[in-house]
């Protein structure tokens, strides 16, 4: 007879039973779904990997610390069979049939009356492929083909252009370094769901040729300001286009609340009542030293590290930062915004206690093909700087962490 393709289904475990019979691998996988999904899950097996322990002393599952016995699927709604013994495994199969119980056989899809399909999750969607052929169900296909469906999902390249979802509001996301690959998954979904981009500098500027032509792309740097400030005339930019129904994205470098200046646009936002959303970023803090091969920390050399804006001169009376206390930390300094003030911190640092021979690696245009690093120390910075004409966006490291790694990176 003809095998038939399996009826795909949502089940809703919420509050009702479920028997999981054998604690290792497979049921390490498999735990955390039906867990997810509410299900009262019982595990019956005499051993557990530690994974599946820490589930049960969390309370998350209930653990039966014995072997499967006759009656064990009594009242359950679904089961998940998947002990090392394929005695055991057909007994449990053969119980399950009787009390018309759905179940999963790790061990032999083929007498199981369920499967598993490979699952996937993006913003409110499941993804469930399931291969409906015996000659066709390799795990990793339809893995790949989970994981090809969740990502269009997540990227916007598989929504329907006159279907594509729209959240009125605006989303301030943080594009990272400067790499648009290393702008999160949500970030990147929000950027193809948007009607309008107001975007720095900063930002990853590759993602925004991505964007469809009905887009409009604001440069946040030529907004006319007139008698306002920048920063008021970018919030009343965000506001008007809220306010028109339209989804906005506000593209930011790095992460909004990194001398991002971010906080500011939520007040302003929230003061006009337009609902926003944060989507934080990766931290040129830590992915540009990391790029060229400096761990802002590491075991031995640095316990700490601390990030300072250098965009206020040390001896300008409206900086903000203890510079004689940072000169006495024994672990890394990352400096943002600091090309053009160096020197002076530099000099400030020294004065203050830091050795002259400390370390300092100049790291400009950070996770770009435009990337280089400079190495000084605070003795050589300022003119090495001037020499090798180092000019923003650059990240400045200064600390041993400068020389623990292979060395410049070309």
């Amino acid at each position: 007879m003809a095998e038939h393709p399996p009826y795909p289904v949502g089940l809703r475990l919420t509050g009702r039973r479920v028997v999981v019979l054998g604690g290792g691998q497979v049921a390490q996988r498999r735990l955390p779904a039906l867990i997810a999904a509410g299900a009262d899950v019982v595990l019956v097996s005499p051993e557990a990997t530690p994974s599946v322990e820490a589930m049960a002393d969390a309370g998350e599952i209930t653990w039966k610390k014995r072997p499967y016995e006759d009656g064990d699927l009594a009242d359950a709604w679904y089961a998940l069979i998947a002990t090392s013994d394929p005695e055991t495994n057909s007994r449990a199969s053969a119980e399950a049939e009787a009390n018309r119980v759905w179940c999963v056989r790790s061990d032999d899809a083929d007498a199981a009356t369920a499967w598993t399909p490979a699952t996937g999750h993006s913003e409110g969607v499941t993804v469930a492929v399931l291969t409906t052929e015996a000659r066709g169900r390799d795990p990793r296909h339809t893995a790949a083909i989970r994981d090809a469906v969740v990502e269009g999902l997540r990227d916007g390249t598989l929504v329907a252009p006159h279907h594509r979802t729209r959240t009125p509001g605006v989303a301030l996301v943080g594009g990272g370094p400067g790499d648009p690959d290393l702008i999160t998954v949500r970030g990147r979904r929000l950027l193809a769901e948007a009607d309008v981009v107001i975007a720095d500098r900063l930002g990853p500027r590759d993602l925004l040729a991505e964007l469809p032509p009905h887009v409009q792309v604001i440069d946040a740097a030529k907004i006319p300001y007139g008698r306002f400030m920048a920063q008021e005339a970018i919030n009343n930019a965000l506001i008007e286009h809220a306010k028109q129904g339209k989804s906005v994205v506000r593209l930011k470098g790095g992460d909004p609340y990194v001398f991002g200046r971010g906080m500011e646009e939520v007040q302003a936002l929230a003061e006009a009542g337009i609902p926003c959303t944060v989507v934080p970023g990766i931290s040129s803090s830590i992915s540009v030293p990391g790029a060229v091969g400096i761990p802002v920390t590491h075991r031995g050399v640095a316990h700490e590290f601390t990030v300072v804006s250098g965009h206020v001169a040390p001896d300008d009376e409206r900086s903000l930062v203890d510079w004689p206390s940072l000169a006495r930390l024994t672990g890394t300094l990352v400096i943002l915004m600091g090309v053009d003030k160096i020197g002076k911190i530099a000099e400030t640092l020294v004065a203050h206690g830091k050795a002259p021979d400390t370390p300092v690696a100049l790291v400009q245009e950070g996770t770009t093909a435009a990337q280089r690093r400079v190495d000084a120390t605070l003795a050589t910075v300022a003119e090495t700087a001037r020499e090798q004409d180092v000019k923003p966006p650059a990240v400045i490291v200064i600390g041993e962490v400068v020389t623990v790694g292979p060395g410049p990176v070309e």
